[in-house]
């Protein structure tokens, strides 16, 4: 329970710090003359970045937004293989972990602190550290808010055209908002594929066709500077998945592993059925 606790109070923090960087920070446009650590030396970098990428694409404000987001995406990805490494033994021993819970299902103090050192002494024999998962998330938030913001509340790089789209204005094809619905939901049914059986509850098969119909509502509305932005970074989060958590080699292995341990049964038993009958002998 309390590796659990630390888990959810790693998680609420990061959530903490998400709201404080993209919520609660101000919406002014950001120029040269932005004060502040985050607007001036984080934001404002970026923007830079951006317009600097963007001179070789003759001052193509759109392909500096998918290179640089493609760019800091992949400074990122080692962050995200050892996030993912760590869900995935986490999804492993899911069956393990709800199998505990109902073989502890009182909440009584007894109960309870049982629960808790068989967890541990789950997690400790399947090498997991339930908060390891959480610190790149911790660290790679910040990166992702800074790059939408410098976006979102730039003037500069919502000048000009990419495409069918001025940058300032909405996809008047609505094709970007489309593509990010569409990218957003083929991460998470990859992410859900790779799962363990009896693992995916109603509460993530609602979120599968929530989320991007949400994030296709969001993007309905916004410039098509953010558009691009939603579309690259999903269409990259769809790659890395294939990439890191392959959930068709990842069924592969499992189900393999489940073959070996029924024929390792299948050996031992006919042993054991073969010393019985020399034993009658």
């Amino acid at each position: 329970m309390k590796r659990r606790t630390k888990r959810n109070v790693a998680i609420l923090g990061t959530l903490s710090l998400a709201l404080l960087l993209g919520g609660c920070t101000s919406n002014a446009p950001i120029t040269s003359h932005s004060t502040g650590f985050w607007d001036h030396y984080i934001i404002w970098n970026f923007v830079r970045a951006i317009q600097w990428l963007s001179n070789f694409f003759g001052h193509n404000y759109g392909w500096g937004i998918v290179v640089f987001t493609i760019i800091v995406r992949i400074i990122i990805l080692p962050l995200m293989f050892y996030q993912m490494k760590s869900m995935r033994k986490t999804q492993e021993i899911q069956p393990k972990l709800m199998a505990l819970q109902k073989k502890y299902p009182g909440k009584d103090p007894e109960s309870m602190q049982k629960l808790s050192e068989e967890q541990q002494k789950l997690y400790a024999e399947a090498g997991i550290n339930p908060m390891a998962g959480c610190l790149p998330m911790l660290i790679q938030m910040p990166i992702l808010i800074a790059l939408y913001q410098a976006i979102w509340r730039s003037p500069i790089l919502k000048n000009g055209d990419f495409l069918w789209m001025h940058l300032g204005e909405k996809d008047p094809y609505y094709i970007m908002p489309i593509l990010a619905a569409i990218f957003t939901f083929l991460t998470s049914k990859l992410s859900m594929m790779g799962q363990p059986e009896g693992t995916n509850n109603m509460m993530n098969n609602m979120m599968l066709y929530f989320m991007p119909i949400m994030t296709g509502f969001i993007a309905f509305n916004l410039p098509s500077a953010l558009s691009i932005y939603w579309v690259v970074t999903n269409a990259f989060s769809v790659g890395q998945t294939l990439l890191l958590q392959n959930p068709f080699k990842i069924r592969r292995e499992r189900e393999e592993k489940e073959a070996a341990e029924k024929a390792r049964k299948k050996r031992l038993e006919k042993a054991k059925r073969k010393a019985y009958k020399s034993k009658r002998k």
